[in-house]
């Protein structure tokens, strides 16, 4: 029988009341049961909040950056029992699982680093007559309540910054759990807790869309910050009204390869980095333009790369691509590959499933418009395409709705910043596939892939207010 993931509420674990199953996509069998917020759940999460708020403004800087220290060390010690549970809950090799746990690790060091930063300003009044004789100062407050709603496909890392970051700033957290990742959420805030946060410090519920727009709507959260779909990000923003935001959208990530790349190395990081987490990724590669010239040896060159992936059981060490999150997201994807190919395309390796396991596959020279190219997959697949002008397939891949990252392989310095200058995106990578990210660097995007920047540094501005403080007839400037 297994234990019910319980909910983290006004300072208590509470298993008690209803509970959903998770079916494991790779096992097709309950691996967690979580117990879901019943209907006043959310209005006592704000509640309690407000009320705890206080408790955790009061900690010094340095007593959070010691507690989040300790949860980056606590994050190392249990990196292969968290990565076994993102292995059964969402399919994800447990290898790329133990990867995640050390960006875990990562992101709540850098979160302590940024809590020691956190200070002011002294202010130039004197400069302005109506200035003189008087002093201003600044400093960066708490927000007060963060919520933090996180998506399944990177629940360990995702949660980490949001939930580092705002306690890093002094705040409170409501943490809207993933229902397809429970135990793995509720693990991340054991971390926390477990490093010596005041239980104060974070409340933890589960449940579907309702609860994270009841949550969203309630007056007593100041600041949201959001990871998931466009429109889903739409939604959020309805239901907060006049609420910071922070919003990490979806993408379609774009990579470029010219004539002058290294056309094997280029072939080698995307088959990498197209199908780790089998594509569940914003930024995961999605389009790859390839110069004409190089484009038949590139197809070739990837197709073998992607085949030599090993495709299989998420928990083996050995295996490069598991699950995707359900049967259905699996189908999508073939569906889209399938009509790929009614338009035109060919599919050079995959183009199979078994159930959630969808083979890595590669579809070369599908339309243009095709769902492949113009929407978001957020599955194991990759496209390629060839182009025959620079600066004509900048403006194809600005063609897209979405802007969040994308890769470039050049050693042509001109064109690395003119990409930079022109594609509409939030991040650029060179000699790279989009696919890439340090979590102590800003990464966020633009148009609908969302606004604000999740890396701890920015999101400690976004989960603070500047406060000044004016002192008349007193001045540090001089009086005349």
């Amino acid at each position: 029988m297994l234990d019910t993931i319980p909910a983290l509420l006004g300072g208590k674990w509470i298993s008690d009341g209803p509970a959903e199953d998770r079916i494991g996509p790779f096992t097709r069998t309950v691996v967690s049961r979580a117990r879901v917020a019943g209907p006043d759940d959310a209005r006592l999460a704000a509640e309690h909040a407000k009320a705890f708020a206080r408790t955790i403004a009061r900690l010094a800087p340095a007593t959070r950056a010691a507690i989040l220290d300790r949860a980056a060390v606590l994050a190392a010690e249990r990196r292969d029992d968290i990565a076994r549970l993102i292995a059964l809950e969402l399919g994800k090799p447990v290898k790329d699982g133990r990867g995640e746990l050390d960006r875990v690790a990562d992101t709540f060091a850098v979160c302590a680093a940024e809590a020691r930063r956190i200070g002011g300003d002294v202010l130039p009044v004197a400069g302005w007559e109506r200035g003189i004789g008087n002093t201003a100062l600044t400093y960066r407050a708490p927000a007060g309540v963060a919520l933090a709603i996180t998506p399944f496909n990177a629940p360990a890392n995702l949660l980490a910054h949001k939930l580092g970051a705002s306690f890093a700033a002094g705040n409170t957290t409501i943490v809207k759990a993933p229902p397809q990742a429970p135990a793995v959420s509720a693990a991340v805030v054991a971390l926390l807790l477990d490093a010596g946060a005041p239980v104060e410090a974070v409340q933890l519920l589960h449940g579907g869309g309702e609860v994270g727009a009841a949550l969203c709507a309630a007056p007593e959260v100041a600041v949201i910050s959001f990871t998931g779909s466009a429109s889903t990000g739409e939604a959020v923003a309805r239901a907060a009204g006049a609420k910071r935001l922070v919003l990490e959208l979806g993408g379609n990530a774009a990579t470029i390869v010219c004539s002058d790349a290294d056309i094997a190395l280029a072939a080698r990081v995307c088959a990498r980095t197209g199908y780790t987490n089998s594509g569940q990724s914003c930024i995961s590669v999605q389009r790859i333009y390839v110069a004409r010239d190089r484009f038949a040896d590139f197809v070739d060159l990837l197709t073998a790369e992607v085949g030599a992936l090993k495709v299989g059981d998420p928990l083996d060490p050995a295996t490069d691509v598991g699950s995707m999150v359900d049967e259905q997201a699996a189908a999508r994807v073939l569906d889209w590959a399938v009509a790929a190919v009614g338009g035109g395309a060919r599919i050079t390796v995959g183009g199979t499933r078994d159930g959630a396991t969808l083979a890595p596959t590669v579809v070369a020279d599908p339309p243009a418009d095709a769902d492949v190219v113009t929407r978001e997959v957020f599955g194991a697949l990759v496209t390629v395409l060839p182009f025959d002008d620079f600066d004509a397939v900048l403006e194809t891949c600005n063609g897209s709705r979405f802007g969040l990252q994308a890769g470039l392989f050049t050693r042509d310095a001109g064109r690395i910043f003119q990409a930079w200058r022109e594609l509409e995106v939030g991040g650029l990578i060179v000699n790279g596939s989009s696919n890439f990210r340090l979590d102590h660097v800003p990464f966020g995007g633009v148009k609908d892939s969302g606004f604000g920047r999740e890396s701890p540094g920015p999101m400690v501005e976004d989960y603070t207010v500047v406060k000044t403080l004016i002192l008349r007839g007193m001045s540090i400037w001089g009086e005349n």
